[in-house]
C-alpha cells in the first residue's frame, strides 16, 4: 500500500479554477484516504454539466448530468451489507468527475456552501473507489456514517443532517 496520498486535478472548466478545485481534491482525498490509514492516487476532472451528462450516458446508460461520478481502479469484492469493504492495495485508486452547475445548483438548494458541498461530493466519491456503495441501506448506513466522521475533520458539517447557512 503506498505512503503517500496525491489529487491530481485536470481542470476542463474554468469556474473550477476559480472554485479552488484543486485544494478542494486534495483536501477531500487525503480527508478520506488518512482516514483508512493508506495512500494513494486519485484523479479528479472537474467539467461542467454536458461533459459529466456525456459521461454518465457512455458509462452508466444515462443521458444527463449528474453531480460527480467515480471509476474506481479495481473491481470491487462483494461485501455483507453493512460491513466495510476491503480497501484495495492499489497506488492508482481511480478517477473522479464532477459537474460545476449541478453542484452549485444542489448546494443554493440545500443551502449549503459551495466549497462543503464539494468537499462532501469528493468524499463520497473517493469512497466509491474504496469499496463504498449505497446500494441496500445497510450499506448507504456505513457509507454515510463514514462520510460525517470524515468531513468532519474538515469542518464540514453533516451534509446529511438539517442545512443552514
Amino acid at each position: 500500500m503506498p505512503d503517500e496520498i496525491t489529487a491530481d486535478c485536470v481542470i476542463e472548466d474554468d469556474r473550477w479554477e476559480a472554485a479552488g478545485l484543486e485544494d478542494l481534491a486534495a483536501r477531500a482525498v487525503e480527508a478520506a484516504l488518512s482516514w483508512h490509514r493508506i495512500g494513494g492516487e486519485v484523479v479528479v476532472m472537474g467539467c461542467d454539466d454536458a461533459r459529466i451528462a456525456s459521461l454518465n450516458a457512455d458509462f452508466r446508460g444515462k443521458p444527463r448530468a449528474t453531480n460527480v461520478l467515480s471509476w474506481p481502479s479495481v473491481e470491487h469484492l462483494p461485501h455483507p451489507p453493512g460491513e466495510a469493504p476491503e480497501i484495495p492495495d492499489e497506488d492508482e485508486l481511480g478517477d473522479i468527475a464532477i459537474a460545476f452547475e449541478t453542484c452549485a445548483a444542489e448546494a443554493q438548494a440545500q443551502g449549503k456552501p459551495f466549497d462543503h458541498h464539494v468537499l462532501h461530493l469528493l468524499v463520497h466519491a473517493t469512497l466509491h473507489l474504496l469499496g463504498y456503495d449505497h446500494d441496500t441501506d445497510p450499506d448507504a448506513e456505513r457509507m454515510e456514517t463514514t462520510e460525517r466522521a470524515i468531513l468532519a475533520r474538515l469542518d464540514v458539517p453533516d451534509p446529511y443532517g438539517e442545512t443552514a447557512r
